[in-house]
């Protein structure tokens, strides 16, 4: 591709010429040892893009995130996900294709639009009293035991209340949290026996949505899935594509939630003068709190996308077809925006009034008045009923450049 260049500021001053993605720096294989922030930041020094053996260009800056998810120029990326790991069938293979999380323009709208209303901010903000109180009944019959946080707390936490939402048993809790977490696994890069593990708990996923649709549609009630299905009538979507899209929700507010908030609390224990600072102000310093643990070690390492124009970016000639990973990992440690991004501070007052950690337009995050919600009532009760917990070894450390990163077991004695 040929971009003109043009003065930039006086007489005479050109825009340097736009850098050939074949003239990027290579991304070469982590040192052992190295995480994931590390790696990031290596590769930030050598310059604001590199490329990998496949040709994804990935973009390591706050701003360029923003510009990498303008649907003038890109669009989300679908089942080429899939295929580039060599799949072409199977139950993950078919979310890719169904779900609203991987759809763009008019299938997108009709996917998403019967979703919207139900997690509204207004609606998500009225149901923080039930966060509170459902984070109290966890945390007091817990205290004083060692447990795993992930499982016992956050998963539990954003499990009611997802359930509470939709309208879901709650004897169905143990049930649906086990195939969401197995599910989830299918989301990111995997060898071929995880994505093969992931087929069969995303099938059953599948498989249990179809069976609440059809429990409503021969009992219906006052709850979300009962207007659901009113609204899906005569709507320009597949029974395939129906059953997906509650199968996704499902999975987006029992697994994300879980791990951020296991993983953000347990920063804050690690740091002692943190924590004392949350028991002192919990409700002075839970939206700052949130926001921190969501941008310090990110629970999705990036944001795919593909150029559907010739286009440049971060001085980086994009031509259409290439596919892009727009780093959150990056973004939320960028020196431009944040002060001292390498530490973690819940005080800290530098936050965009859009957390990149949700995406962007038509595809920011459908749950992010419940997430934010989850998370800063959870903090606020931790702070207030678990004055005495400590973490039982060193903050677990996810992993994943990429799509849902790993939550180690997160041992917290309450």
């Amino acid at each position: 591709m040929t971009q003109a260049t043009a003065p930039t500021s006086g007489e005479g001053v050109e825009r340097p010429s736009p850098v050939a993605i074949r003239d990027l720096p290579r991304f070469e294989k982590r040192p052992e040892g190295w995480s994931d922030h590390d790696f990031i930041a290596h590769w930030r020094a050598q310059g604001p893009a590199a490329v990998d053996r496949f040709g994804i260009v990935t973009l390591f800056g706050h701003d360029d995130l923003w510009r990498a998810v303008d649907p003038r120029f890109t669009r989300q990326v679908g089942i080429e996900a899939m295929q580039m790991q060599g799949r072409t069938e199977g139950a993950v293979y078919d979310f890719f294709d169904r779900s609203l999380l991987f759809a763009n323009d008019a299938r997108h709208r009709a996917r998403r639009g019967p979703l919207a209303r139900a997690f509204a901010h207004p609606l998500m903000n009225a149901l923080r009293g039930e966060i509170a109180g459902q984070m109290r009944d966890l945390v007091r019959g817990l205290k004083g035991r060692e447990v795993d946080f992930g499982a016992e707390v956050s998963g539990q936490l954003a499990a009611r209340m997802i359930a509470s939402v939709l309208g879901l048993p709650e004897a169905d809790i143990p049930h649906f949290t086990q195939v969401v977490y197995g599910a989830s696994r299918g989301l990111s890069f995997r060898s071929k026996e995880v994505l093969d593990e992931a087929d069969v708990d995303m099938a059953e996923l599948v498989a249990y949505a179809a069976r609440l649709l059809d429990d409503r549609c021969a009992r219906p009630r006052e709850d979300f899935l009962t207007e659901f299905l009113a609204k899906v009538e005569g709507a320009d979507l597949s029974e395939d594509e129906i059953r997906t899209q509650v199968a996704t929700v499902v999975l987006g507010g029992a697994d994300t939630t879980r791990m951020a908030l296991a993983s953000g609390f347990a920063q804050i224990l690690s740091r002692p003068a943190q924590w004392a600072a949350l028991k002192a102000d919990p409700e002075g310093l839970k939206v700052s709190a949130a926001a921190e643990c969501l941008r310090f070690d990110p629970v999705v390492g990036s944001i795919p996308r593909l150029a559907i124009e010739d286009f440049e970016i971060a001085g980086v000639a994009i031509p259409r077809g290439t596919y892009m990973a727009a780093s959150l990992l990056g973004a939320l440690r960028d020196p431009a925006v944040y002060a001292r991004p390498e530490v973690f501070d819940i005080a800290r007052d530098d936050h965009p009034k859009l957390h990149p950690v949700f995406g962007a337009g038509a595809h920011r995050c459908l749950g992010e008045a419940l997430a934010r919600a989850e998370l800063e009532e959870a903090l606020a009760v931790l702070a207030q009923e678990a004055p005495d917990a400590e973490l039982v070894g060193a903050p677990p450390v996810l992993r994943g450049l990429g799509g849902t990163r790993g939550l180690p077991e997160t041992r917290i004695r309450l």
